[in-house]
């Protein structure tokens, strides 16, 4: 399966801006959860349809943490959780968001029951254990490396014109 943006680029309006402290190009430290949350939230603003994140880090790392700031950024309300015992969760909005877990899913499993370009085609869509898909270079990758208890290294890769 080769899932991805829609073709769409983004400017890189907001970097070194708000929370977080910005690293090298692509990169940002954050120092508590909620840091965490309004880096994603300040993404969000600029996700549209077709947009697929692709977040990679071990257990407990903050996957749903991030998603929960992307949510927030979107527009989108409700309380986002973990959606790793029923695979995807959506949260409707102006753009809705799709929330995936591949957790329980092996590494190569087939992934045509979750109907990701359906999903693409009406939202955004942030899969967490992103790694375990195969997808288009047009996804956008955010790993997530706990440094500590609270701090984290978020880490931006994709396509031209993302950025934090």
């Amino acid at each position: 399966m080769g899932v991805g943006r829609k073709g769409k680029t983004r400017d890189g309006a907001g970097r070194g801006e708000g929370n977080g402290t910005l690293g090298s190009v692509g990169q940002l430290i954050t120092t508590s959860p909620e840091e965490t949350e309004a880096v994603a939230a300040r993404l969000g603003a600029r996700v549209g349809p077709g947009d697929l994140l692709l977040l990679v880090g071990e257990l407990g790392a903050g996957k749903t943490t991030f998603v929960r700031g992307l949510a927030r950024g979107m527009g989108v309300a409700g309380q986002v959780m973990s959606p790793t015992f029923q695979l995807v969760r959506v949260y409707p909005g102006s753009v809705p968001l799709a929330h995936v877990d591949l957790y329980r899913l092996g590494q190569g499993a087939d992934l045509a029951d979750l109907d990701l370009d359906g999903l693409l085609d009406a939202g955004v869509v942030a899969v967490e254990w992103g790694d375990r898909l195969e997808a288009s270079e047009d996804a956008v990758q955010v790993v997530i490396e706990p440094l500590d208890q609270r701090r984290r290294r978020l880490i931006l890769g994709g396509p031209n014109g993302w950025s934090w």
